[in-house]
């Protein structure tokens, strides 16, 4: 009585595109507290202010290659977090290095 309707083909699933490394707040969170030890470790090392801001520049240096490395070919949850911790301790040696300037008038890094 009624003629069939002949079907239509599906339609073609649109593509997905996926993070073939996703962030996870674990990896970010080892990642920092790992370089939070390695800037504690390498802070220890220096005698004074001069000598914990060389410290901290240096070992910022070498956590910044290796978050590099692992964006690359590694975890990238990890090199985040390193990036967020290793800025943190820039900032905190930034901030001591300025407020002793200020006191003292003296910039410890010459």
């Amino acid at each position: 009585m009624f003629p069939a309707v002949p079907a239509r083909p599906p339609a073609p699933s649109r593509p997905t595109y996926r993070e073939p490394h996703p962030v996870r707040p674990g990896a970010v969170a080892l990642g920092a507290l790992a370089t939070a030890l390695w800037l504690l470790l390498t802070g220890l090392i220096g005698q004074d202010l001069r000598g914990y801001a060389l410290s901290t520049l240096l070992c910022g240096a070498l956590a910044w290659a290796v978050a590099i490395l692992l964006a690359r070919v590694g975890d990238r949850g990890v090199a985040t977090g390193i990036a967020l911790a290793m800025s943190a301790g820039w900032s905190i040696t930034t901030v001591a290095l300025a407020t002793h300037w200020a006191a003292t008038g003296d910039w410890p890094l010459w």
